[in-house]
C-alpha cells in the first residue's frame, strides 16, 4: 500500500527533511476543524525499549500539522509534526501537554522508526518505502538516518548512516 507523501514532504528540508520525513511518519497537533486519515496501519511497537507489541498506527493530516497515533494495548502515544517551523512533539497524557522531542531516527532495513533513542519504537514499512519512493536522490543507499532537536524542538543536527557516528554523540 503505498501512502501519499504529507504536505511537509514537499517542502525543501532535505538534510533535516530526510529524517523528519521518516519520524515524520508518526506525529500529530491540535485538531482543527476538519482531518484527512493518511492511513491506518496493523504492525509493532515498542516502549522504552521493551519487546515489540502489536499496534495500530493511525496518521491524519490537519493542513500543516501531522498526528501519528500509535495504539500499542491501553496505551496511546501521539507524535505531532508541525510543517512551518518543522517540529515534533510527543503528547504527554500525564500532564495533558506537548513535548518536545529529543531525538529521532529511522532503520530503513528494519522498517523501524524510533523517538527520544528507544522511547517509542514502530514498524512502518509501508510509510518507510513511501518516503524513499518519494526522495530517491536523497535516500539512495542510506540505511540509518538520525535526527537531533533543540529546545525549541527544531532541528539542530541530522546525519546518515557512519556519519552518524562522528555528529550525534
Amino acid at each position: 500500500m503505498k501512502v501519499a507523501a504529507p504536505m511537509f514532504l514537499k517542502t525543501p528540508f532535505l538534510i533535516s527533511g530526510a529524517l523528519a520525513s521518516c519520524a515524520l511518519a508518526l506525529l500529530a497537533a491540535p485538531a482543527p476543524t476538519r482531518a484527512e486519515v493518511l492511513y491506518k496501519l496493523t504492525t509493532t511497537c515498542s516502549l522504552m525499549g521493551a519487546d515489540p507489541q502489536a499496534c495500530t498506527v493511525e496518521a491524519e493530516d490537519f493542513d500543516r500539522v501531522t498526528l501519528y497515533r500509535h495504539r500499542i494495548g491501553a496505551i496511546t502515544k501521539t507524535v505531532r509534526v508541525t510543517d512551518t517551523p518543522l517540529k515534533m512533539e510527543l503528547y504527554d497524557a500525564d500532564s495533558k501537554q506537548w513535548k518536545q522531542l529529543q531525538s529521532a531516527s529511522a532503520r530503513f532495513s528494519a522498517n523501524t522508526v524510533c523517538f527520544n533513542g528507544r522511547d517509542l519504537c514502530v514498524v512502518n514499512p509501508n510509510y518507510l518505502n513511501s518516503v524513499k519512493e518519494g526522495r530517491p536522490e536523497l535516500m539512495a543507499g542510506r540505511d540509518l538516518v538520525r535526527v537531533h532537536f533543540d529546545s525549541n524542538g527544531r532541528t539542530n543536527a541530522s546525519c546518515y548512516d557512519d556519519g552518524c557516528d562522528l555528529v550525534l554523540k
